[in-house]
């Protein structure tokens, strides 16, 4: 696993964009749990972490497609599901695996 943030930088519903080994991953706390998923659309490769915490989805900002970030399961238009990451928290550590 790669330690890829610190929890207190973490603000929940925020979501944080980060280059891991150049794929573009995206973190949010969310109910307390920090989930980490793809942060490119499968509709159009928009930015994720421009978009808007909706429920247990992100709403792509460009065109509206949701993705559950428990599943990654896709709304049109997306094409598409996103990878959703495993994620731990060790003490103040947040690991993912790629």
């Amino acid at each position: 696993m790669i330690t890829v943030a610190k929890l207190s930088d973490l603000q929940e519903g925020k979501i944080v964009a980060l280059d891991v080994n150049e794929t573009p991953i995206a973190l949010v706390l969310l109910n307390g749990k920090v989930r980490a998923f793809g942060d490119v659309c499968t509709h159009d490769d928009g930015p994720l972490n421009e978009g808007q915490i909706v429920g247990n989805c992100v709403l792509c900002p460009r065109h509206a497609a949701k993705f559950d970030l428990t599943t990654g399961k896709a709304t049109f238009p997306a094409a598409g599901p996103i990878p959703i990451y495993e994620c731990v928290v060790d003490g103040n550590d947040v690991k993912i695996r790629l």
